[in-house]
């Protein structure tokens, strides 16, 4: 089908006026967290070649639900390739019910499967481009992508991930307005094919030859949200004039698709109205430090510290040379995103959802749990420790990655010398937190790592014939006799009620093996120092030698970061 609406889809009469005092928003998950650069998923024929998935899927299931194997057959992808499909899925599907959210394992994954809808929602915007740099070169031939580029960029080749950022001063990077105002876009755009994908065919008699039930419907829920970000959340259905105050113990009459449809379009359009007010709005007004719509700071500018409102994910932007953190109590909701720190230590000790770290040199993050997806992209010398279900590291530079993760660590896009490493810290409530965010400390695989294409098809630059086809740089593993445990200060509210009192996720052999050595060894050191006899100038000499090699050793490990938390924290 073409990307122009059905012509069955268009042509009823329009809806009652839908009540825009709360407005439809893009599920920015979806677009952030959803996005797998695999060619073979990436359908440029509208609903074609999912319409014939969508027939053979169907027929391959009793329930609506299928599993990797029979994915795999009918998309003709590896099992792999499958399974990880399903995973994504399982990370930005708005139902937390939906059994497949708390499937731990492959074996899980495979006895529980996917609804057959979500998979072709999902499937559907894996054709989705990304919102490119302002005035970059490529802007005039798409109009689709989020600040990502390639080692077969020419316009960018020779940057590492954080030139690139830096090249990207606030004028020209997206703001986080612009994310939402594109994807609405691409939304406004591909609605009649959603729908079709969704919708029942109709006896033709009865004037419409396509409906849609309320249960497809709220397939759409993986899409939208209704009401602002912080507010209760209800079904999508139920802010819609057609299937609100249904009851629930009698299903409620499918609706014709054109009405979905004409109602979807209102809607959409009256967001972006909304947006282009409130852009205007700002640039014609007072503008504020804490606006998070703001587009990402320059990498030059003051630290910014954190913003947090209800409607989106809290921002910790701008922090240079300090430490920072933020715990449960000063979330507001259950994401995160820290930009454009350097030489600093960053602290989130919390139960979220979701995480995001971009454009970040020379720091260590500490993300406590994250229960559905984190992704990294564009840093340079980032030690990252993380306990989550789910990693997704991108066009990184010289990065190690402390892991406690239930699932393969994803690389993907233009990486070069990542290190993959045990989760190595704890503090007090850490396994509240993760029972919280569902991250299960007996399975880490964190020396596992799935790495894709160095090209990512979501981005809308130009690349060579054949580029799609090289994968990038997987990561390595630390050498155990570099692995040190990583201690949170007291300052951060370590010593609070909680009953974590050494980390969580089981060592390998080797780590644990280099971790005892390395202790005997401080043991030992201590006991010879004590027992040494040396008159005043001669400890003097010992005393100046230890603090120069311990000085050599904070900066040549990047642990020197970590002593900012006694002049800023």
């Amino acid at each position: 089908m073409a990307d122009s609406p059905a012509d069955d889809l268009t042509e009823a009469p329009l809806p009652a006026t839908p009540n825009f005092t709360c407005h439809l928003h893009p599920r920015r998950e979806s677009f952030e967290h959803g996005l797998l650069p695999i060619p073979k998923l990436i359908f440029t024929d509208g609903v074609q070649t999912l319409s014939h998935a969508k027939s053979d899927l169907l027929a391959s299931s009793s329930n609506d639900r299928v599993n990797p194997e029979i994915v795999s057959q009918v998309l003709q992808i590896p099992i792999e390739h499958s399974r990880l499909l399903m995973q994504t899925l399982s990370a930005v599907l708005q139902d937390d019910s939906d059994s497949l959210v708390a499937a731990k394992t492959s074996e899980d994954i495979d006895a529980i499967g996917a609804n057959v809808f979500d998979l072709l929602v999902l499937l559907y915007i894996q054709s989705y481009k990304r919102l490119l740099p302002k005035g970059h070169k490529d802007s005039a031939a798409v109009a689709d992508v989020w600040p990502s580029t390639s080692a077969f960029d020419g316009f960018l080749s020779a940057l590492s991930p954080l030139q690139l950022v830096r090249s990207n001063s606030r004028k020209f990077v997206p703001s986080q307005t612009d994310e939402e105002a594109h994807q609405l876009s691409y939304l406004y755009k591909h609605m009649p094919n959603i729908l079709e994908l969704l919708a029942d065919s109709k006896d033709v008699d009865s004037g419409d030859s396509m409906v849609l039930s309320m249960d497809k419907f709220e397939h759409l829920g993986l899409l939208f949200y209704y009401g602002e970000r912080g507010s209760p959340k209800s079904p999508l259905s139920q802010n819609t004039p057609f299937f609100a105050n249904s009851d629930p113990d009698m299903p409620a009459v499918p609706v014709p698709a054109s009405q979905v449809l004409d109602w979807f379009l209102q809607s959409i359009s009256s967001s972006l109205d909304h947006i282009s007010d409130r852009v205007s709005l700002r640039e014609n007004g007072p503008s504020t430090s804490s606006d998070q719509d703001a587009a990402m700071t320059d990498v030059n500018a003051t630290s910014l510290k954190s913003s947090s409102s209800s409607r989106g994910p809290s921002f910790i932007e701008g922090i240079s040379k300090s430490s920072y953190g933020l715990k449960a109590p000063d979330f507001k909701g259950s994401s995160v995103k820290v930009v454009n720190c350097h030489e600093s230590v960053i602290y989130i000790l919390a139960p979220l959802k979701y995480a995001t770290v971009y454009g970040c040199s020379d720091a260590t993050i500490v993300l406590g749990a994250v229960g559905k997806a984190i992704r990294v992209e564009h840093c340079e010398r980032v030690h990252v420790i993380a306990a989550a279900r789910r990693v997704c590291i991108a066009n990184c530079r010289e990065c190690v990655f402390f892991l406690g993760v239930n699932q393969q660590p994803l690389i993907v896009g233009d990486n070069h010398k990542l290190q993959v490493a045990p989760f190595n810290t704890f503090y007090s409530q850490l396994e509240e937190h993760m029972t919280q965010a569902g991250v299960d400390a007996n399975i880490n695989r964190w020396d596992e790592p799935l790495a894709l294409g160095v090209v990512d098809p979501h981005d809308s630059l130009s690349h060579p014939a054949g580029a799609s086809d090289v994968l990038t740089e997987s990561a390595t593993c630390l050498d155990p006799d570099h692995y040190t445990s990583f201690m949170i200060p007291n300052w951060m509210g370590t010593e609070e009620a909680g009953c974590t009192k050494d980390n969580p996720f089981a060592l390998p052999d080797s780590y644990l093996t280099s971790q005892m050595k390395n202790l005997k060894n401080l043991v030992e050191v201590k006991q010879s120092l004590r027992e040494t006899q040396l008159d005043e100038s001669r400890k003097r000499e010992l005393s100046s030698a230890l603090h120069a090699c311990f000085k050599d050793w904070l900066y040549a490990s990047g642990n020197i970061r970590q002593l900012y938390c006694v002049h800023g924290g």
